[in-house]
């Protein structure tokens, strides 16, 4: 076969090869379509109102987001007023009676706010001449009251029958206004926050509706009477004039929290009481009177207060409006969650189905905190960007990938180790490690030097033709498992098998110094233990079988032979002169002859457990020339007498 030609084994292996590469991206392809369609499944599936329990996931992430990012310092221009513990204990009831809150109102007033938003419901009758008073008072500034929502369940719903950008608001059963006699004199807002499943206020709707109204919520219309610019709703967004307020989908406003309590300016409306309040508190600014008594209810869990009074999550609320620095989250940031929840699940399947499976999990996982990194950053610089909705459609796939990867990689050590196993089975294992690490050895023929030992049993055909075969395969298989033994202790390569026999060489998968000592070792190792292992048979056997070894070194050609299936075998004039010292032994009624080379290569310095006869310069049948050949015999094993008779006929 010519260097430039391909055998057909080398043919099938190569398309075996690509038809498993084929079937690798097919199988990698479907991974990463079913990953897309699960990230797509998942994002689609809890932006039409499923999978809640997301949502408090998403609120746990927000919250620890929140923390990492640490306390800010609030725009200021709000100040809160505070109901306090400290006002109900100088008038020993609450709520406030309506006089008292009246004056509070009045006093504010008189120092000139932008604007008074009392965040107390003011739907109940009370004294007349207090509930009078509060309305004259209400009469005398720019004012904004509080109403409420009314649910038909502890959630709000929205209703998708309607069209336009309305349709999206939750869809109240009636709203709780303030009396009229109130209301005539201040402009209306309705007041609850959307807590979500964690019980924490993460976002502020900005309208509410019923079947025939709508009315906007309490903070917008603080902002908007602060700024004293006209309101404009859009689909996504509203309008302050010429700014923008970019919203949820459902026109709510998301909020992040500056700090714990109070990090909002907070007075205690008992400095009213006092005479005490200080006018650059209040001139100039957005007003909010609000209740943060003890017990009052009106508290919510947020990432820096387990209970943040009701009045200073709207005031948060109400300074996003007017500062313009609410989280974002709008129509752009969805899209990018559902881009972030397809792709990044499928760029981390693809980074783990990369063959090289260590630098891709390393990949995969520094792509995870670069994800999660970018998340955090995001938040940090006002955009928020979903983590739940990405974590649940990134975990599941990844996690059955790299289990069914692991799977495969274990089938496929367990595989590989089988065919290591069996690979054993048929060659020396130091040439099974040498192919190993290189898989081209010997694809071209190699000269070299090398020791050859040949064995052979003699009678064993005529042996067959009279025992049971099953017999005959056990003592077969006993007789190739001593050599087997043998040759691997000596550090020989057993190259075949030949029914009866083996030809063991020393000198694969490279030459050694000692290759003649050891092949020497190995024969004089061969001739003891087939004669005990013979004279172990039963007589009758033990009788009829023999042995006889041959061994020589020098120059050999090592290559490969066969195509399909292939075996590593040595030839040469060497090979054949150690395969002819076998009938050499036998003429002369020897097991064992040692060419005189051999001998001299392997250093032989004399034969303390045998008897070495010779020299007998004899003729090699098929070839020209004269070899030197030595006789080893057993000095005290089994089977002496029977050499010696050999000797003496």
């Amino acid at each position: 076969m010519s260097p430039g030609r391909q055998g057909p084994a080398h043919e099938i292996w190569i398309i075996r090869l690509q038809d498993r590469m084929r079937s690798r991206r097919v199988q990698i392809l479907v991974a990463l379509v079913l990953t897309a369609l699960w990230g797509a499944a998942i994002y689609a599936t809890h932006a039409h109102g499923h999978l809640r329990f997301l949502d408090r996931l998403e609120a746990t992430l927000t919250d620890w987001r929140t923390q990492a990012r640490g306390v800010q310092r609030p725009p200021d221009f709000v100040t809160i007023v505070a109901i306090d513990d400290t006002v109900v204990k100088r008038g020993g009831t609450y709520p406030l009676p309506r006089a008292d809150l009246a004056r509070v109102v009045d006093t504010i007033v008189q120092f000139k706010p932008k604007v008074v938003a009392i965040d107390l419901l003011l739907v109940d009758r009370s004294a007349a001449i207090g509930d009078a008073t509060l309305a004259n008072t209400l009469a005398t500034g720019p004012m904004v009251l509080a109403a409420a929502a009314i649910f038909p369940s502890a959630s709000e719903t929205v209703a998708p029958s309607r069209e336009g950008p309305l349709a999206v608001l939750p869809e109240a059963e009636r709203f709780l206004q303030p009396l009229p006699a109130f209301a005539e004199h201040a402009e209306v807002g309705i007041v609850n926050v959307a807590t979500g499943q964690s019980g924490s206020p993460l976002s502020v709707p900005m309208l509410f509706r019923t079947r025939d109204k709508v009315e906007l919520s309490f903070p917008l219309r603080v902002a908007a009477r602060a700024l004293d610019q006209p309101l404009t709703v859009a689909p996504g967004h509203l309008m302050l004039g010429d700014r923008v307020v970019p919203t949820d989908s459902n026109l709510a406003l998301p909020i992040t929290y500056y700090g714990p309590r109070r990090t909002i300016r907070t007075v205690s409306a008992q400095s009213i009481f006092d005479g005490m309040l200080d006018r650059a508190a209040i001139e100039n600014r957005i007003v909010v009177i609000g209740a943060s008594v003890a017990g009052g209810g009106d508290f919510y869990p947020t990432p820096f207060d387990s209970l943040m009074p009701g009045v200073e999550v709207v005031s948060t609320a109400i300074t996003h409006l007017v500062a313009g620095d609410a989280i974002l989250r709008d129509h752009r940031v969805r899209i990018t969650d559902a881009l972030t929840a397809i792709l990044l699940p499928v760029l981390l399947v693809g980074l783990l189905a990369w063959r090289r499976i260590a630098f891709g999990t390393m990949a995969a996982a520094a792509v995870m905190i670069a994800w999660a990194g970018l998340n955090l950053f995001a938040f940090t610089h006002g955009v928020w960007l979903n983590a739940a909705t990405t974590l649940a459609a990134a975990v599941p796939p990844v996690a059955v990938f790299a289990g069914v990867q692991l799977w495969a990689g274990g089938r496929r050590t367990q595989y590989f180790a089988a065919k290591s196993r069996s690979l054993a089975q048929f060659q020396a294992p130091a040439l099974q490690d040498w192919l190993a690490r290189d898989p081209n050895f010997l694809s071209k023929p190699v000269r070299q030097d090398a020791a050859v030992v040949f064995v052979d049993l003699s009678g064993f055909t005529g042996l067959s033709e009279r025992i049971d075969p099953d017999e005959l395969t056990d003592i077969l298989k006993a007789f190739h498992a001593l050599i087997d033994r043998i040759a691997i202790d000596c550090g020989g390569m057993i190259t075949g098998f030949l029914g009866d026999g083996a030809m063991i060489l020393f000198g694969l998968p490279r030459a050694m110094p000692d290759d003649s000592a050891r092949a020497l070792k190995c024969a004089v190792d061969l001739h003891r233990g087939l004669a005990h292992w013979i004279a172990s048979l039963p007589p009758a056997i033990a009788g009829q079988l023999g042995f006889k070894i041959g061994a020589h070194c020098g120059p050999i050609v090592a290559s490969r032979l066969g195509e399909s299936h292939q075996h590593i075998t040595a030839t040469g004039d060497t090979v054949n002169v150690a395969s002819r010292l076998m009938e050499i032994a036998a003429q002369n009624d020897a097991r064992l002859a040692l060419s005189n080379t051999l001998l001299d290569a392997a250093d032989f310095q004399g034969a303390p457990d045998g008897v070495l006869s010779g020299p007998l310069l004899a003729q090699v049948r098929g070839r020209s020339g004269v070899v030197t050949v030595w006789f080893w015999r057993d000095r005290d094993g089994p089977g002496q007498d029977a050499d010696k008779a050999e000797m003496m006929g």
